[in-house]
């Protein structure tokens, strides 16, 4: 492997963190004897084409600084290829970090951390999502987490968690539940009036709320949460259990497995790793050990 890696910031995540991050996490690695190259854009899509150069020229690795969407970003470049994916969480969320069991918001740690495990070949295959052409690694959202997605990302306060929990309370006052039809692995048709579907590579979204607390980066399936027709009442006392990933236990939700989900409902726009895809019908696919990453 060179030496050489790609550090790929995000200046604008989490208010500036990504900006901040960036210098500790590249004085760490350069510390470890490592040739550091950084990679900005003046928008997401130059961002992501020169992200993509860096792949394709041989970069030793691609290192995101930033929150699940520069995550994101980074998985459309590295996806498919066997160039390393590390990631230096400086976001709002960070759901992806904790997935991997990086750290978050400490970006000597982080970089420390990927430096060593470049170095000692600590690296391992995980499963990706992939929907269309755009790949995802924690959950595709759909129905009411998608429009608290929606609100929350254009929130300016509060910051992290607390955000998310506010905008639930708002886009709850007017929320109905939507008929849903889903399909799995091309057969079982499921038709229920849902709150919401949450698709789950990864098992948390939002914060570390931990929607999908089953799901396995590695098992080649995906853990389809289905929250049913339930009350507002039931929703604000259910809630809470969410970062516990005991909602699941209640009768009003279920999970099933499966490797391709299909999920159509009226009105509904799908978001992945806090980004929107598109309204649905949405077929999401599970794509085993889609991308390299490093790890502790």
């Amino acid at each position: 492997m060179t030496s050489e890696i790609t550090l790929f910031v995000n200046p604008t995540a989490g208010r500036g963190r990504g900006a901040h991050a960036a210098q500790p996490a590249a004085s760490a690695l350069r510390a470890a004897g490592f040739a550091v190259r950084t990679v900005l854009g003046e928008d997401a899509a130059d961002a992501l084409a020169r992200a993509r150069a860096a792949v394709r020229d041989g970069t030793g690795a691609l290192i995101a600084v930033g929150g699940d969407g520069m995550a994101n970003l980074a998985l459309q470049a590295v996806a498919g290829t066997r160039t390393p994916f590390g990631l230096v969480a400086a976001g709002t969320g960070n759901d992806f970090a904790r997935a991997l069991g990086l750290p978050v918001r400490d970006p000597v740690a982080a970089g420390r951390l990927i430096a060593g495990a470049l170095k000692e070949g600590r690296v391992h295959d995980i499963d990706l999502g992939r929907v269309g052409d755009r790949w995802f690694g924690t959950v595709l959202a759909s129905g009411l987490d998608s429009r608290v997605n929606d609100r929350g990302n254009r929130m300016r306060w509060p910051a992290g968690r607390l955000k998310y929990d506010l905008a639930l309370l708002v886009e709850l006052a007017a929320f109905r539940p939507l008929p849903y039809r889903i399909t799995l692995d091309g057969g079982e048709v499921r038709e229920v009036e849902a709150t919401l579907v949450a698709v789950g590579n990864g098992s948390s979204y939002g914060g570390g709320m931990r929607i999908c607390p089953g799901a396995d980066l590695t098992d080649g399936l995906f853990d389809v949460t289905v929250v049913g027709d339930c009350s507002r009442t039931t929703l604000l006392r259910v809630f809470p259990r969410v970062y516990r990933g005991t909602h699941v236990d209640h009768p009003q939700v279920s999970v099933v497995r499966a490797a391709r989900v299909e999920i159509a409902a009226p009105g509904v726009t799908g978001y992945a790793d806090g980004e929107p895809l598109g309204p649905l019908p949405l077929t999401a696919r599970c794509v085993p050990a889609a991308v390299t990453v490093i790890g502790p």
